[in-house]
């Protein structure tokens, strides 16, 4: 996949005076303490949208025809997480984490030096993270509190992180679907950008067009789908007994 550019996924909006009636006052974690939320710009839950008529979208639920959608919702504590994965991989400045997050979701989520530099303190607080001081800039290493923490949510922080892939490279798919210029393939027909084989992308689109046309299904017909659904999904994982 090519190198995904830097982009804004959020756009500013007003800002809010604090302590307003409506903010939410942060809930204890699992640990008893106060875990830091952040308030992410954007109430709608879409990854993006397609382009009219869904031509070319990966996973067939494009055609509203409202352009790219990047105000996806990550919950303070999701953030947290993320970061202490990428400390693991690299003691790194806040503006390093910034750019690895845009980079890795091909700027699809980039959070704010507001949203990052306030979570990273907490981690610290929390004794999840430890700070190098060199001069006026600082630079965070993963504690061993803070793996203990990453050991305790690997499987979900595999997920996220392969939701962020993932929209990637379907944003790749879709600029070269909005391009109209023909594919670029490898030696097995695969997408150059994304890796993604055609029959691959269409058997996406089938299926959710599929449980799409059977959102009115009763009882009977639902447990036939999930069973349907339970088997591929045994496959798909290679947990078939």
């Amino acid at each position: 996949m090519r190198q995904p550019q830097f982009l804004t996924a959020f756009p500013r909006g007003p800002r809010r005076a604090r302590n307003k009636p409506h903010e939410a006052v942060r809930p204890q974690d699992h640990d008893g303490r106060h875990a830091h939320h952040q308030r992410h710009a954007g109430a709608g839950s879409d990854w993006f949208s397609g382009p009219p008529g869904g031509r070319g979208e990966p996973d067939g639920l494009g055609g509203d025809g409202g352009g790219w959608n990047r105000s996806r919702k990550v919950s303070g504590d999701d953030l947290q997480l993320m970061l202490l994965g990428l400390l693991e991989q690299n003691p790194s400045h806040g503006y390093e984490l910034i750019k690895a997050l845009g980079a890795l979701s091909n700027g699809f989520y980039t959070p704010s030096p507001g949203m990052v530099y306030p979570a990273l303190t907490y981690l610290e607080e929390l004794g999840y993270a430890t700070v190098e001081q060199a001069g006026a800039k600082k630079r965070y290493h993963l504690a061993p509190a803070g793996r203990e923490r990453l050991d305790a949510n690997r499987e979900r922080l595999s997920l996220m992180f392969n939701k962020f892939k993932h929209v990637a490279r379907k944003m790749d798919w879709m600029r070269q679907a909005w391009s109209g210029q023909p594919r670029s393939t490898g030696p097995e027909g695969e997408d150059a950008a994304t890796g993604w084989l055609p029959e691959f992308v269409e058997a996406r689109q089938a299926l959710k067009r599929a449980l799409l046309e059977r959102t009115d299904a009763g009882p009977k017909e639902q447990r036939r789908i999930a069973a349907i659904l339970a088997r591929a999904t045994a496959e798909i994982t290679g947990s078939c007994s």
